[in-house]
């Protein structure tokens, strides 16, 4: 485990920009917000509209600790590319294939008796198989649970960049061999590698190209600009020199400052606000050794499982809250915070369960089948009612 991802600073937070995420899709997500407003509704409207930028942090983080896994000193690691995309596959889908077998499970559950827009419809096989191979979103096919997208825009961001280091490091090894290091070096005198020039230009298409277009938005390239910013505020974070460190900093305050000119974007203006404090963060002694308060911290050890079966819990509390007491705004505050504890509880037992187990190839391709399976079942009981 790398010293980036062991980092106190760095779960608490993911821990922080988890809560946010539940608590917006909380506000998002009725009918239990939708009765609190009138008691705090300059809060829930913040919920509703801003707490989702999270999402960027976590982008920035996620661009971060793939730096420090995959290039460290700015050049991809050696190893077998597919190999590493095909255990990150497996990381992500085991725990994601049973919180999408719990969402199936709640919406069948809730469905007879709780109509509402955030239960989803009784799931095909197209929409199952496309869930399990993580192109619900490309293919068109209705989320069986809110935030799955990130899933699959995680793992595409992650593919994308182990592709891109291997590609940038075969095609250097054979320039050497053709026309050995020294040419290539008088031929690439500048200070950033060639992995690393792919990034910044990778970002730069991304900020100021594929970003401006919402058609894009499934896509790796859509989101490439955050991610590609946490990674170079990984390199601007290790950097021997504080020069060095400027340097990489001066960039992307360019990258940023060129993208918002073209057209102001909350989301773009927040990641690049993130990647400029995390590299400040990293690079003070004080902060970069902080122990951090422990709660948050384990929030953030265990913010992907949160993140994946949140959307289950709350959807059950709010079918409860609002079948029994569906006018009563205590009640819809108090429903709201149970099922905030209540998704940490569950994501908790799921970590503790399922994600923090190291799968394999045999577990996931059972855990895919077992959702494609669970999700037929529940169709089909829910024909014969």
């Amino acid at each position: 485990m790398s010293h980036a991802s062991r980092s106190a600073l760095i779960d608490c937070t993911k821990g922080l920009a988890c809560a946010a995420i539940v608590w917006h899709h909380l506000a998002f997500y009725g009918p239990m917000s939708d009765v609190a407003h009138p008691a705090a509704p300059e809060l829930i409207d913040w919920l509703y509209e801003y707490a989702r930028m999270a999402v960027q942090i976590f982008l920035v983080l996620g661009g971060y600790l793939a730096a420090a896994s995959l290039a460290p000193q700015g050049q991809g690691l050696p190893g077998d590319p597919m190999a590493r995309i095909g255990r990150r596959f497996v990381r992500l889908v085991v725990p994601y294939a049973v919180a999408l077998v719990v969402a199936i499970v709640v919406s069948a559950a809730v469905r007879p008796w709780f109509d509402h827009d955030s239960v989803s419809g009784e799931p095909g096989l197209a929409q199952l198989l496309a869930h399990a191979l993580l192109l619900q979103s490309i293919v068109g096919e209705e989320s069986l649970s809110a935030g799955v997208w990130y899933v699959s825009i995680d793992f595409q961001l992650f593919a994308l960049t182990v592709l891109l280091l291997a590609g940038v490091r075969r095609g250097t090894a054979v320039l050497a061999r053709r026309f050995g290091e020294q040419a290539l070096r008088r031929w690439w005198p500048w200070a950033l590698s060639g992995a690393q020039a792919l990034v910044v230009g990778g970002v730069a298409a991304s900020l100021l190209g594929f970003n401006l277009d919402a058609q894009w938005d499934v896509w790796a390239l859509y989101f490439f600009g955050a991610y590609g910013l946490g990674m170079m505020a990984y390199w601007a974070a290790q950097a021997d020199r504080s020069s060095t460190a400027w340097c990489w900093s001066l960039l992307i305050v360019a990258l940023v400052v060129a993208a918002l000119s073209v057209q102001w974007r909350d989301r773009i203006a927040l990641a690049g606000i993130s990647a400029l404090a995390l590299v400040a963060a990293m690079r003070s002694p004080a902060l970069a050794q902080w122990q951090g308060w422990q709660p948050l911290r384990r929030l953030g050890t265990i913010s992907y499982s949160v993140f994946l079966v949140h959307f289950s819990v709350c959807l059950l509390v709010n079918a409860v809250e609002s079948h029994f007491w569906p006018q009563s705004v205590p009640a819809a505050m108090l429903g709201m915070l149970l099922a905030f504890v209540l998704s940490i509880a569950a994501g908790h037992l799921l970590y503790e369960r399922v994600e923090r187990h190291v799968p394999t190839w045999h577990v996931a391709l059972r855990w895919q089948a077992g959702l494609v399976g669970t999700g037929l079942l529940a169709a089909l009981l829910a024909g014969l009612r």
